[in-house]
């Protein structure tokens, strides 16, 4: 569910508590969060409506001057509109995590451990340290040109690089990435580790 930057900073001043969508099925759900440039939304509820049943409150806790207005703003891609009720929950936590660089050998261990097990699900091989080195080493560049790099492609690594970026190991930038200082920590224990290490870990994943 993507938003304009401005929308969601008045839902983190709170001006906006309400959002319509139209779209072909909802992809929030009551309960739920949402990350975004700005912090967590709670996502309250979810419900099913019409621009029939869309109240002058709705309006103006949607952010809107007018009714005609907030109508004109809901296109016309999808066929189901829904009145998401939402509000701000704090900073994203990943933010705290990437920081984190100061790491006991417990953590550092675990993290290698859950790096080992993307690992062995990928059908493409062991991946997370190539990626890691190559943002280390191609920072703020395009993600067409790091899947050059890597010799994959670009709809491959942006979601593999999200699963390293809710590890709090990255950080996105526009274009491309960098290494969080905690990503810096966990790529320099990954190239230390001996082929034996890493065969041992394998084998608990």
């Amino acid at each position: 569910m993507l938003m304009k930057m401005a929308v969601l900073h008045r839902i983190k001043d709170g001006e906006i508590s309400v959002v319509f969508r139209r779209w072909h099925r909802p992809t929030v759900k009551t309960g739920g969060t949402l990350r975004t440039a700005v912090g967590l939304l709670q996502i309250v509820s979810v419900e099913d409506a019409s621009e029939s049943v869309i109240t002058t409150r709705d309006v103006s806790r949607a952010g809107y001057a007018t009714r005609s207005d907030l109508i004109g703003d809901l296109g016309t891609r999808g066929d189901r509109l829904s009145r998401v009720t939402l509000t701000y929950a704090g900073a994203d936590p990943r933010i705290a995590l990437r920081e984190a660089d100061v790491l006991s050998e417990t953590e550092r261990e675990t993290l290698f451990a859950r790096l080992v097990r993307l690992d062995a699900r990928s059908t493409s091989g062991p991946w997370t340290e190539r990626v890691l080195a190559v943002i280390g080493q191609y920072p703020d560049v395009a993600a067409r040109v790091l899947a050059d790099h890597l010799a994959c492609e670009r709809d491959w690594l942006k979601p593999n690089v999200r699963k390293l970026k809710n590890l709090g190991l990255t950080i996105s930038h526009d274009p491309g990435y960098i290494l969080s200082p905690r990503g810096r920590v966990i790529l320099a224990h990954l190239r230390a580790q001996t082929p034996s290490v890493r065969k041992a870990a394998e084998r608990e994943s």
